[in-house]
C-alpha cells in the first residue's frame, strides 16, 4: 500500500487475510507494518520454519473456514484451531528447499511471459506512433458505437448448440468474456469491442457474429475503405482511459466517441496490420507455450507440495492447545 518509518514486526512471518481473499497468503522476511484486515504470525522458530508454515497453510484452502455471509472473513478463534503437522526441523527445511525451487522456476517463467508481452506492446506502439503526423480523427467520425444491454435470459444456453450458436460477450478478458450462447446475434459485422466496466478499456477484435451485454461497447467502422477494423483494434489495444472515480467506474459510449486515433492511408493501415498480425502470432506461439508450461509447473508444484506435506496424525500440533499449555506453565 505505502511505506512508513516504523515496523510492527521484524522477523519472518506468514500473513493471513482476515477478510476477502482468504486463500491469498504471503510470506514476508523483512520488517513490515500490516493493516487490520490481515493477521501476521509470531512463529516459534525452535519448533518450526516460518516458510514451512507458509507452504503448509497455502495448501489448506483457508477460505473453507469462512463462516460469514457477504465478505468472506476469518476470525482468530477459528484460525487458532487449525492444526499443523510438525516434522523435525531438518525435514521442514528440506521441504522448503524443494518447494522454493519450484517457486523460483514459476517466477522465471512468469517473468519471461511478461517480457514477451512488453516486447509486443513496444513494437505495436512504435509502429502506430510513427503516424502521429497524419490526420487525426475521432472515433465518432469514423465508427458506429453501440453499448450492449441485458443478457437474453429467455433465449440462451451455457453451451453451444445448433439453435444457440451465437456467443454472448460480456466485459471479461479473453475466455472469461463468454457468458453463453443465444439464437440471434446483434452484431453481424467485424467489430472491435471495448470493456466499459470492470476491465475498463480491454479491447478485442471480433470477426464473428455475437450478442454484446453488460454495456460492452462495440465499434464498427462506417467505411472499411477509410478505416480498417483490425487497424482500429490495434489503435485501441492497451489504451488507457480517464474515467470518473466516483460511483461505479465506467467508460461510456460518448466518452469513447471523443477518443482520437491516427488515420494513415488505408494501404498503410493494412501494411501495419500485416506486420502486427505476424508479430502477434510469433508472440502468441510463445505465449501459448509459456502459460501452458506455467500451468504444468503449478500443477507439479501443488502435487509435490501436497505429497511432501502429507503426514499422519502423530505430527499434528494443535496451536491453541500448545498456547494454553504455555500460558498455564505446563508446556514441556
Amino acid at each position: 500500500m505505502t511505506y512508513i518509518n516504523t515496523a510492527v514486526y521484524d522477523k519472518p512471518s506468514v500473513l493471513i487475510p482476515r477478510k476477502g481473499s482468504l486463500d491469498k497468503l504471503y510470506y514476508v522476511d523483512t520488517p513490515f507494518w500490516n493493516v487490520d484486515t490481515i493477521f501476521y504470525t509470531d512463529i516459534d522458530t525452535s519448533l518450526v520454519e516460518p516458510k514451512y508454515i507458509y507452504y503448509y497453510l497455502e495448501g489448506q484452502h483457508l477460505e473453507r473456514l469462512n463462516k460469514a455471509g457477504g465478505v468472506p472473513s476469518l476470525t482468530q478463534a477459528v484460525l487458532n484451531k487449525v492444526q499443523l503437522p510438525i516434522p523435525p526441523l531438518e525435514v521442514q527445511r528440506e521441504i522448503v528447499r524443494i518447494l522454493d525451487n519450484f517457486t523460483l522456476l514459476k517466477a522465471e517463467l512468469q517473468a519471461e511471459l511478461q517480457a514477451r508481452k512488453k516486447q509486443y506492446e513496444y513494437y505495436r506502439d512504435s509502429l502506430l506512433s510513427k503516424y502521429e503526423s497524419v490526420s487525426i480523427k475521432s472515433i465518432e467520425s469514423l465508427c458506429k458505437v453501440t453499448a450492449g444491454g441485458d443478457a437474453p435470459k429467455d433465449a440462451m444456453s451455457k453451451d453451444k448448440t445448433d439453435e444457440y450458436k451465437f456467443p454472448i460477450i460480456s466485459n471479461g478478458v479473453g475466455e472469461n468474456a463468454l457468458y453463453g450462447y443465444t439464437n440471434q446475434a446483434k452484431i453481424m459485422e467485424p467489430a472491435v469491442t471495448v470493456a466499459a466496466r470492470g476491465t475498463i478499456g480491454y479491447a478485442e477484435y471480433r470477426d464473428y457474429p455475437y450478442f454484446p451485454i453488460i454495456r460492452l461497447l462495440s465499434l464498427i467502422p462506417n467505411d472499411t475503405e477509410e478505416l480498417d477494423t483490425k487497424f482500429l483494434y490495434y489503435c485501441l489495444q492497451g489504451k488507457k482511459y480517464n474515467v470518473p472515480t466516483t460511483g461505479i467506474p465506467q467508460l461510456t459510449a460518448p466518452m469513447l466517441k471523443q477518443v482520437e486515433i491516427p488515420l494513415p492511408n488505408i494501404s498503410v493501415q493494412r501494411k501495419i496490420v500485416g506486420v502486427l498480425d505476424n508479430f502477434e502470432q510469433i508472440c502468441n506461439d510463445l505465449n501459448i507455450g509459456l502459460p501452458a508450461e506455467i500451468e504444468a509447473r503449478q500443477k507439479q508444484y501443488e502435487y509435490y507440495r501436497d505429497a511432501l506435506l502429507s503426514f499422519d496424525n502423530s505430527y499434528f500440533v494443535n496451536v491453541e492447545r500448545e498456547r494454553e499449555r504455555e500460558m498455564s506453565g505446563t508446556a514441556d
